[in-house]
């Protein structure tokens, strides 16, 4: 018992110090799981080898990254220049009412939303850091992805191979494991199927909401709270704020109050009808657990860690779903011997 519980504490002190990889990794499988439905369907349509494929969907996705990143940076700069231009504008508009005023003649709200706004460019600039800082933490990332993506490529590329070699090393037990496995990768696969389907559907509305209020940049804006929604409850919100600054350029403050209504509206029709529809479907994970694992993963890795909380919990879920079903069909067997 002794020797159990000590090399149990050897290996959770090297996993704690080799956490990093082990991140990298987990990250690596998450997204092989979730791209090997998409390599798999073009390997069988396609007479390319399953390397060329799987290089090609890299540079698609890379591309449309790209693609994007040139419509949304220049737009987001613009819109905040203009706020920042505009400050007086907006300030003079708010005092046009009457009980605004009251308040504002007292504790000098205008004043100070001025100033913040017109150095709202500077203040964007200083928070992004000296350039050596960010020079340092990007390539630190750039190494970090392309880790990730090598051990990706690999897992496309060999994953049923290493899979398999593990699997007969179980013994009479493979058929079981095997089960549970194609399982775990199904319902990771649908998560990412939904959590894109989901996105989408908040860009569209975005993106015809804003359209409707004239706001320039619509598609643009709408892409931003479609990559924000990504993120598990939470996300929406926060692209919310960034296209409500976006409005202030174009009606304020009536464009303004106008998208904060639809938001939150829109917020509470996805929470609590189409991301428990999707997701139920999904991953069949329990409303509690979904909220659990995200506030834990946010917690442990941040944005990342909500993104892979849901199907973490999914794959949890089902494992010990397959171990309780072979313990409880086990158990008269052995009360019978």
């Amino acid at each position: 018992m002794v020797a159990l519980v000590t090399l149990w504490a050897i290996a959770v002190y090297l996993a704690w110090r080799v956490r990093g990889v082990l991140r990298l990794c987990a990250i690596s499988l998450f997204l092989a799981l979730a791209l090997i439905p998409i390599v798999d369907a073009l390997d069988r349509h396609l007479r390319a080898p399953r390397a060329a494929i799987i290089l090609a969907l890299y540079v698609v996705l890379a591309g449309g990254v790209a693609v994007l990143g040139s419509f949304v940076v220049p737009s987001m700069a613009k819109q905040v220049q203009e706020i920042s231009r505009n400050a007086p504008r907006y300030t003079s508009e708010l005092r046009a009412n009457t009980t605004f005023r009251h308040y504002d003649d007292r504790y000098h709200i205008t004043a100070k939303l001025e100033g913040d706004l017109q150095r709202l460019p500077e203040l964007l600039g200083r928070a992004a850091g000296p350039l050596e800082a960010v020079t340092v933490q990007a390539a630190g990332v750039v190494g970090q992805l392309v880790t990730v993506l090598a051990l990706t490529f690999l897992l496309l590329l060999h994953g049923r191979d290493y899979v398999g070699m593990a699997l007969r090393l179980t013994g009479p037990r493979e058929a079981r494991y095997r089960s549970t496995l194609i399982d775990v990768n199904r319902a990771v696969a649908n998560y990412m199927l939904g959590n894109v389907g989901i996105s989408l559907m908040a860009t569209l509305a975005t993106w015809i909401v804003l359209s409707i209020l004239g706001v320039p940049y619509a598609l643009s804006l709408g892409v931003v709270v479609g990559f924000f929604d990504l993120i598990p409850l939470v996300g929406a919100t926060i692209g919310a704020i960034v296209v409500a600054l976006a409005t202030a350029t174009v009606d304020f403050p009536v464009a303004t109050i106008v998208w904060v209504a639809f938001i939150i509206v829109y917020q509470r029709v996805e929470d609590y009808v189409v991301q428990p529809l999707v997701y139920g479907r999904a991953v069949k994970v329990n409303p509690i657990v979904t909220i659990l694992a995200v506030l834990m993963g946010a917690s442990l890795l941040g944005i990342l860690g909500a993104l892979l909380g849901i199907p973490i919990a999914a794959a949890l879920q089902i494992i010990v779903r397959d171990w309780w079903t072979n313990r409880t069909s086990n158990a008269p067997a052995e009360v019978a011997g």
